[in-house]
Protein backbone atom coordinates (compact mmCIF):
# COMPACT_ATOMS: atom_id res chain seq x y z
CA UNK A 1 0.00 0.00 0.00
CA UNK A 2 2.86 2.34 0.80
CA UNK A 3 4.46 1.67 -2.61
CA UNK A 4 1.17 2.36 -4.40
CA UNK A 5 0.78 5.62 -2.50
CA UNK A 6 4.28 6.74 -3.47
CA UNK A 7 3.63 5.92 -7.13
CA UNK A 8 0.40 7.92 -7.15
CA UNK A 9 2.24 10.80 -5.50
CA UNK A 10 4.95 10.73 -8.19
CA UNK A 11 2.30 10.65 -10.95
CA UNK A 12 0.50 13.63 -9.45
CA UNK A 13 3.77 15.57 -9.25
CA UNK A 14 4.54 14.80 -12.90
CA UNK A 15 1.08 15.92 -13.99
CA UNK A 16 1.51 19.11 -11.97
CA UNK A 17 4.83 19.78 -13.71
CA UNK A 18 3.14 19.34 -17.10
CA UNK A 19 0.36 21.73 -16.11
CA UNK A 20 2.93 24.28 -14.90
CA UNK A 21 4.77 24.03 -18.22
CA UNK A 22 1.62 24.63 -20.27
CA UNK A 23 1.36 28.40 -19.65
CA UNK A 24 5.08 28.78 -20.44
CA UNK A 25 4.58 26.86 -23.68
CA UNK A 26 1.59 29.01 -24.66
CA UNK A 27 3.34 32.29 -23.88
CA UNK A 28 6.50 31.09 -25.61
CA UNK A 29 4.54 30.23 -28.75
CA UNK A 30 2.74 33.58 -28.73
CA UNK A 31 6.05 35.41 -28.25
CA UNK A 32 7.60 33.51 -31.16
CA UNK A 33 4.67 34.39 -33.43
CA UNK A 34 4.96 38.07 -32.47
CA UNK A 35 8.70 38.12 -33.17
CA UNK A 36 8.17 36.41 -36.53
CA UNK A 37 5.45 38.93 -37.41
CA UNK A 38 7.77 41.82 -36.51
CA UNK A 39 11.09 40.68 -37.93
CA UNK A 40 10.30 38.29 -40.79
CA UNK A 41 9.54 41.17 -43.24
CA UNK A 42 12.84 42.81 -42.27
CA UNK A 43 14.70 39.55 -42.83
CA UNK A 44 12.98 39.15 -46.20
CA UNK A 45 14.15 42.60 -47.35
CA UNK A 46 17.71 41.79 -46.29
CA UNK A 47 17.65 38.48 -48.21
CA UNK A 48 16.24 40.10 -51.37
CA UNK A 49 19.00 42.73 -51.26
CA UNK A 50 21.55 39.99 -52.05
CA UNK A 51 19.59 38.48 -54.95
CA UNK A 52 21.16 38.57 -58.43
CA UNK A 53 17.79 39.00 -60.11
CA UNK A 54 15.65 42.13 -60.13
CA UNK A 55 12.48 40.08 -59.62
CA UNK A 56 11.70 39.80 -55.91
CA UNK A 57 10.76 36.16 -55.49
CA UNK A 58 11.85 33.15 -53.50
CA UNK A 59 14.07 31.28 -53.89
CA UNK A 60 16.46 34.10 -54.83
CA UNK A 61 18.47 33.88 -58.05
CA UNK A 62 21.97 33.64 -56.61
CA UNK A 63 23.86 35.93 -54.24
CA UNK A 64 25.55 39.23 -55.07
CA UNK A 65 26.68 42.55 -53.56
CA UNK A 66 26.15 44.51 -56.79
CA UNK A 67 22.98 46.22 -55.54
CA UNK A 68 24.86 47.63 -52.54
CA UNK A 69 27.53 49.03 -54.86
CA UNK A 70 24.86 50.64 -57.08
CA UNK A 71 23.02 52.06 -54.06
CA UNK A 72 26.22 53.59 -52.65
CA UNK A 73 27.04 55.14 -56.05
CA UNK A 74 23.55 56.58 -56.59
CA UNK A 75 23.84 60.38 -56.55
CA UNK A 76 20.28 61.08 -55.39
CA UNK A 77 20.60 58.58 -52.53
CA UNK A 78 23.90 60.22 -51.52
CA UNK A 79 22.25 63.66 -51.44
CA UNK A 80 19.37 62.25 -49.40
CA UNK A 81 21.82 60.62 -47.00
CA UNK A 82 23.75 63.86 -46.41
CA UNK A 83 20.49 65.78 -45.92
CA UNK A 84 19.28 63.19 -43.41
CA UNK A 85 22.57 63.38 -41.50
CA UNK A 86 22.43 67.19 -41.40
CA UNK A 87 18.83 67.17 -40.18
CA UNK A 88 19.45 64.44 -37.60
CA UNK A 89 22.61 66.06 -36.18
CA UNK A 90 21.01 69.51 -35.95
CA UNK A 91 17.68 68.32 -34.53
CA UNK A 92 19.20 65.99 -31.91
CA UNK A 93 21.58 68.78 -30.81
CA UNK A 94 18.63 71.14 -30.30
CA UNK A 95 16.60 68.40 -28.60
CA UNK A 96 19.49 67.48 -26.28
CA UNK A 97 20.07 71.10 -25.24
CA UNK A 98 16.43 72.06 -24.67
CA UNK A 99 15.49 68.67 -23.22
CA UNK A 100 18.26 68.83 -20.62
CA UNK A 101 17.37 72.38 -19.61
CA UNK A 102 13.68 71.48 -19.31
CA UNK A 103 14.50 68.38 -17.24
CA UNK A 104 16.60 70.49 -14.86
CA UNK A 105 13.80 73.04 -14.52
CA UNK A 106 11.20 70.36 -13.78
CA UNK A 107 13.29 68.32 -11.35
CA UNK A 108 15.15 71.04 -9.48
CA UNK A 109 12.89 74.11 -9.35
CA UNK A 110 9.38 75.04 -8.27
CA UNK A 111 7.32 77.41 -10.37
CA UNK A 112 3.73 78.16 -11.28
CA UNK A 113 2.26 75.79 -13.89
CA UNK A 114 4.91 73.12 -13.41
CA UNK A 115 2.54 70.21 -14.04
CA UNK A 116 1.14 71.89 -17.16
CA UNK A 117 4.66 72.50 -18.42
CA UNK A 118 5.57 68.83 -17.90
CA UNK A 119 2.48 67.70 -19.85
CA UNK A 120 3.20 70.20 -22.64
CA UNK A 121 6.76 68.90 -22.97
CA UNK A 122 5.65 65.28 -23.36
CA UNK A 123 2.73 66.06 -25.71
CA UNK A 124 4.68 66.13 -29.04
CA UNK A 125 5.76 62.51 -28.72
CA UNK A 126 2.20 61.41 -27.83
CA UNK A 127 0.54 63.13 -30.79
CA UNK A 128 0.34 61.25 -34.11
CA UNK A 129 2.96 62.37 -36.60
CA UNK A 130 0.33 63.56 -39.07
CA UNK A 131 -1.12 65.92 -36.44
CA UNK A 132 2.32 67.37 -35.70
CA UNK A 133 3.07 67.70 -39.41
CA UNK A 134 -0.18 69.47 -40.29
CA UNK A 135 0.06 71.77 -37.25
CA UNK A 136 3.62 72.82 -38.02
CA UNK A 137 2.86 73.24 -41.73
CA UNK A 138 -0.01 75.58 -40.84
CA UNK A 139 2.24 77.51 -38.45
CA UNK A 140 5.07 77.90 -40.97
CA UNK A 141 2.60 78.95 -43.67
CA UNK A 142 1.12 81.58 -41.35
CA UNK A 143 4.65 82.84 -40.56
CA UNK A 144 5.43 82.88 -44.31
CA UNK A 145 8.47 80.68 -43.68
CA UNK A 146 9.58 78.71 -46.77
CA UNK A 147 9.73 74.95 -46.40
CA UNK A 148 13.14 73.32 -46.45
CA UNK A 149 15.66 71.54 -44.28
CA UNK A 150 15.32 74.24 -41.60
CA UNK A 151 11.62 73.51 -41.14
CA UNK A 152 12.35 69.76 -41.12
CA UNK A 153 14.98 70.29 -38.41
CA UNK A 154 12.49 72.23 -36.28
CA UNK A 155 9.88 69.51 -36.76
CA UNK A 156 12.28 66.71 -35.84
CA UNK A 157 13.58 68.62 -32.82
CA UNK A 158 9.98 68.97 -31.63
CA UNK A 159 9.48 65.22 -31.17
CA UNK A 160 13.12 64.59 -30.20
CA UNK A 161 12.83 67.08 -27.35
CA UNK A 162 10.49 64.96 -25.15
CA UNK A 163 12.65 61.87 -25.78
CA UNK A 164 15.64 63.61 -24.23
CA UNK A 165 13.53 65.23 -21.53
CA UNK A 166 12.03 61.96 -20.27
CA UNK A 167 15.38 60.15 -20.11
CA UNK A 168 17.34 62.99 -18.52
CA UNK A 169 14.57 63.89 -16.06
CA UNK A 170 14.42 60.27 -14.87
CA UNK A 171 18.17 60.27 -14.27
CA UNK A 172 18.18 63.65 -12.48
CA UNK A 173 15.45 62.43 -10.12
CA UNK A 174 17.83 59.67 -8.98
CA UNK A 175 20.73 62.04 -8.28
CA UNK A 176 20.99 63.16 -4.63
CA UNK A 177 20.49 66.89 -4.19
CA UNK A 178 22.84 66.85 -1.22
CA UNK A 179 25.83 66.87 -3.60
CA UNK A 180 24.61 70.05 -5.27
CA UNK A 181 23.87 71.65 -1.91
CA UNK A 182 27.36 70.74 -0.70
CA UNK A 183 28.90 72.30 -3.81
CA UNK A 184 26.84 75.47 -3.23
CA UNK A 185 27.95 75.60 0.41
CA UNK A 186 31.56 75.45 -0.78
CA UNK A 187 30.97 78.55 -2.90
CA UNK A 188 30.47 76.97 -6.34
CA UNK A 189 28.19 78.99 -8.65
CA UNK A 190 25.16 77.13 -10.13
CA UNK A 191 26.78 76.51 -13.53
CA UNK A 192 29.92 75.04 -11.90
CA UNK A 193 27.86 72.84 -9.58
CA UNK A 194 25.95 71.56 -12.60
CA UNK A 195 29.05 70.88 -14.69
CA UNK A 196 31.11 69.19 -11.97
CA UNK A 197 28.39 67.49 -9.91
CA UNK A 198 25.19 66.98 -11.92
CA UNK A 199 26.48 66.51 -15.45
CA UNK A 200 28.78 63.52 -14.73
CA UNK A 201 25.79 61.72 -13.20
CA UNK A 202 23.48 62.25 -16.17
CA UNK A 203 26.08 62.05 -18.96
CA UNK A 204 25.30 58.45 -19.93
CA UNK A 205 21.54 59.14 -19.95
CA UNK A 206 22.08 62.24 -22.09
CA UNK A 207 24.21 60.31 -24.59
CA UNK A 208 21.63 57.53 -24.76
CA UNK A 209 18.73 59.96 -25.28
CA UNK A 210 20.64 61.96 -27.90
CA UNK A 211 21.46 58.83 -29.90
CA UNK A 212 17.82 57.76 -29.75
CA UNK A 213 16.67 61.22 -30.90
CA UNK A 214 19.21 61.02 -33.75
CA UNK A 215 17.87 57.61 -34.81
CA UNK A 216 14.25 58.78 -34.74
CA UNK A 217 15.13 61.84 -36.82
CA UNK A 218 17.23 59.93 -39.34
CA UNK A 219 14.42 57.44 -40.07
CA UNK A 220 11.45 59.84 -39.81
CA UNK A 221 9.16 60.37 -42.79
CA UNK A 222 5.63 61.37 -41.66
CA UNK A 223 6.48 64.85 -40.34
CA UNK A 224 9.08 65.28 -43.09
CA UNK A 225 6.44 64.83 -45.82
CA UNK A 226 4.64 67.99 -44.60
CA UNK A 227 7.71 70.12 -43.85
CA UNK A 228 10.22 69.35 -46.60
CA UNK A 229 10.75 71.55 -49.64
CA UNK A 230 12.89 70.65 -52.64
CA UNK A 231 15.59 68.94 -50.56
CA UNK A 232 14.77 65.28 -49.99
CA UNK A 233 15.98 63.30 -47.01
CA UNK A 234 16.94 59.66 -47.50
CA UNK A 235 13.59 58.23 -46.29
CA UNK A 236 11.78 60.69 -48.59
CA UNK A 237 13.91 59.63 -51.56
CA UNK A 238 13.15 55.97 -50.86
CA UNK A 239 9.44 56.75 -50.50
CA UNK A 240 9.42 58.57 -53.85
CA UNK A 241 11.00 55.59 -55.60
CA UNK A 242 8.64 53.09 -54.02
CA UNK A 243 5.80 54.56 -56.08
CA UNK A 244 7.42 52.93 -59.12
CA UNK A 245 7.87 49.56 -57.42
CA UNK A 246 10.27 47.75 -55.14
CA UNK A 247 13.79 47.36 -56.52
CA UNK A 248 16.92 45.57 -55.26
CA UNK A 249 18.67 48.94 -54.85
CA UNK A 250 15.96 50.03 -52.42
CA UNK A 251 16.27 46.75 -50.53
CA UNK A 252 20.02 47.27 -50.22
CA UNK A 253 19.56 50.87 -49.06
CA UNK A 254 16.94 49.90 -46.50
CA UNK A 255 19.19 47.11 -45.20
CA UNK A 256 22.05 49.58 -44.72
CA UNK A 257 19.72 52.00 -42.90
CA UNK A 258 18.55 49.11 -40.73
CA UNK A 259 22.11 48.18 -39.76
CA UNK A 260 22.94 51.82 -39.05
CA UNK A 261 19.82 52.30 -36.90
CA UNK A 262 20.40 49.05 -34.98
CA UNK A 263 23.96 50.15 -34.29
CA UNK A 264 22.77 53.49 -32.90
CA UNK A 265 20.13 51.81 -30.74
CA UNK A 266 22.73 49.39 -29.35
CA UNK A 267 25.05 52.31 -28.57
CA UNK A 268 22.13 54.06 -26.88
CA UNK A 269 21.35 51.00 -24.77
CA UNK A 270 25.02 50.56 -23.89
CA UNK A 271 25.28 54.18 -22.79
CA UNK A 272 22.11 53.95 -20.70
CA UNK A 273 23.56 51.04 -18.70
CA UNK A 274 26.61 53.02 -17.64
CA UNK A 275 26.20 54.72 -14.33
Amino acid sequence: MKLVGERSKVKSQKSKVKIDRLPKLIFGTITLIIYLFMYLPILTIAIFSFSQGRVLSLPIQGWTLDWYAKALQDEQLQIGLFNSLKVAIASCTIAATLGTLAALAIQRYRFFGKNFFRAAVILPIVLPGIVTGVAMLSFFSAMDLPLGLITVIIGHATFGFPVVFNTVAARISRLPRSLEEAAADLGSPPWEAFWKVVFPGLRSALISATLLAFTLSFDEIVVTIFLTGQDNTLPMEIWARLRFGMTPEINATVTLILLFSVGLVLLSQSASRRE
